[in-house]
């Protein structure tokens, strides 16, 4: 059985590091292998990973729509082939970038391929992590639309936190069917805790949400992201505490 982590929310808020930090517990917690999709356009999960990018999804699309491959395959079986051929391989994980969104033409055959030879990829793998850009459209539109842990993170804002209640409202007017929905409130000052949760559980009161906890601020990930150090060699708070909550995930 595959287990899918979705992590959402608005820009700004640490989606790609928490993705890329809960590769790393599923790695040391030996719960491999790993398909890593990188679903943000503005993509840099690879960086975090420690990772080079040749080739992104939203390449292989266009490339459908011009009517690409040869004569002796089907262009199912083409985008299949190319799917696979533009993984980035590692030893416990895989990783997957998907790239730009459309330009004008029309899609809708190309996602029915695209959306076929995911979820045919998606199944190779124990657990699959997706970092999401701000919307969650392109799931729908490629039928990605099963995940059993879906993370909505937050910045430590009102604004924040009250988006987080309509991204809710959001997976399920896209039909989103999701097992668990988790709240995590990220780049939480120590001194706004106690005010942040109550409002926490003001939004998610009535909601089939469940909050999975507060996250530190931590100078460090600045300093690690400048230099270009994966997160496999990140010592930092933010890394420890990150770990203890995704241990809830499995409890």
């Amino acid at each position: 059985m595959t287990i899918r982590f979705s992590l959402v929310g608005k820009g700004g808020t640490g989606k790609t590091t928490l993705s890329a930090l809960l590769i790393d517990f599923l790695i040391q917690k030996n719960k491999v292998p790993i398909l890593a999709v990188d679903a943000d356009p503005n993509f840099n999960l690879n960086e975090l990973l420690g990772l080079k990018i040749n080739t992104t999804l939203s390449e292989v699309r266009e490339s459908l729509l011009k009517g690409e491959g040869p004569n002796f395959m089907s262009r199912y079986e083409y985008t299949e082939m190319k799917v696979y051929e533009i993984l980035v391989e590692n030893r416990y994980f895989d990783l997957l970038v998907m790239g730009y969104p459309e330009k004008s033409g029309c899609y809708c055959p190309i996602h029915n391929f695209l959306s076929t030879a995911l979820e045919k990829l998606m199944r190779a793998y124990s657990y699959v992590v997706i970092d999401n850009e701000a919307g969650m459209e392109h799931l729908s539109r490629l039928n990605l639309t099963e995940t059993e842990h879906l993370i909505i993170v937050s910045d430590a804002s009102i604004r924040g936190i009250s988006t987080a209640g309509r991204i809710v409202n959001l997976v399920k007017n896209l039909k989103i069917n999701s097992k668990n929905i988790w709240l995590v409130v990220n780049l939480c000052p120590k001194s706004k805790k106690e005010e942040l949760e109550k409002y926490v559980n003001e939004v998610i009161k009535g909601k089939e949400i469940k909050f999975l906890g507060f996250l530190p601020q931590d100078p460090t990930i600045l300093k690690y992201e400048l230099e270009k150090n994966p997160v496999f060699e990140w010592e930092s708070p933010l890394k420890t505490e990150a770990f203890k909550l995704f241990e809830k995930l499995f409890n």
